[in-house]
């Protein structure tokens, strides 16, 4: 299987490390109530303010965190750390977790935006490093809240949202999941086993055929995979996945197999689609190495990983913005997965 090697791990560093403290361009998500909150990203959320918007941001710093934890004797490991320590301070988290307490703030980021940070924060808490340990506290107070946001939002959600972009509903509760298992934080756990239990369980036929839309980062459909392969035990997941992909043995529907192709590297919505190709792959090696070794559609998923991480991995350092602060993030999530 693909691995991070320590030069890719040098060059997607780079790219974060030259973008977390970039805050122009930028694409701010908040509502303005008025012109008091006509601010600048870094008096908004002064921790996340770089890499365009605010989960680009986010993820970066996961990425950098990671790539610390596989290859601790890196040259630019002082610099990431020193980067590291910059932002996670514990006043600009206090201050990130004031401007989510605002009214106008309840939605923002979700659930996107708030799946990395539970990442980020998972990630920093396995850390067993002063440092780790020193940062993952600084994240608490925002912690506390984007939890809170789970137990109080998903409730209330009657319909999944099925998009390949930020909204989507699958992706918002699969690192939460990770995180409230390895937190052992029982009540997020049950919500949202139960929430994907009532949105997907009944899936069949999902029409992935017409996959992908023209600014796709995600497959809705491989995203929804790979949330039930950690909800059912392998037995069910197998049946389910049955109904799911029909035509699954017959390498169908083909274009869900065949990398998407990037007409313009500069265009930041036709971009997504390499940050599709990654993900699709991140997805594709999960659910496949879910299967049992015996079952043949274990091979036809693992066998597209391949295919999808070369037609993207080479372009991650494009040279534009537009995929350059973020499409390190989803690289380095299919190799160190």
């Amino acid at each position: 299987m693909l691995k991070l090697s320590e030069e890719q791990a040098i060059k997607f560093a780079g790219l974060a490390l030259k973008n977390i403290h970039r805050e122009y361009p930028n694409k701010p998500g908040n509502v303005l109530e008025g012109p008091k909150d006509i601010l600048s990203p870094k008096q908004l959320y002064p921790a996340f303010h770089g890499c365009y918007d605010w989960h680009s941001s986010v993820h970066g710093h996961w990425m950098l965190v990671k790539i610390l934890k596989e290859f601790p004797q890196l040259k630019e490991a002082e610099e990431i750390r020193k980067a590291l320590a910059k932002n996670i301070t514990k006043e600009n988290l206090l201050a990130e977790a004031a401007f989510f307490l605002k009214l106008e703030s309840k939605s923002f980021e979700r659930p996107y935006g708030w799946s990395w940070f539970l990442k980020l924060t998972l990630e920093l808490r396995s850390w067993e490093d002063p440092l780790g340990k020193e940062l993952a506290q600084h994240l608490k107070p925002l912690e506390e809240i984007i939890v809170g946001r789970y137990i109080q939002y998903f409730p209330k959600q009657t319909y999944p949202i099925r998009s390949g972009v930020h909204s989507n509903t699958a992706f918002g509760l699969t690192y939460a999941l990770d995180y409230s298992r390895q937190m052992e934080n029982k009540e997020l756990e049950q919500l949202i086993v139960k929430r994907a239990r009532e949105y997907y369980l009944k899936d069949e036929m999902i029409p992935a055929k017409w996959e992908p839309d023209g600014a796709d980062f995600f497959s809705p459909s491989l995203m929804e995979a790979d949330l039930m392969r950690r909800i059912l035990p392998q037995k069910e997941f197998s049946t389910w996945l049955d109904k799911f992909y029909p035509n699954l043995l017959k390498s169908e529907p083909a274009n869900l197999f065949s990398p998407a192709v990037v007409s313009d590297r500069t265009d930041p919505q036709i971009v997504h689609l390499d940050g599709l190709n990654l993900s699709r792959a991140w997805c594709m090696k999960n659910i496949g190495l879910a299967l049992s070794e015996g079952d043949p559609r274990r091979m036809i998923f693992l066998e597209s990983v391949r295919k999808h991480a070369e037609a993207s991995l080479g372009h991650v350092s494009s040279g534009d913005y537009a995929g350059e602060h973020w499409l390190a993030s989803f690289a380095v999530n299919l190799l160190c997965n």
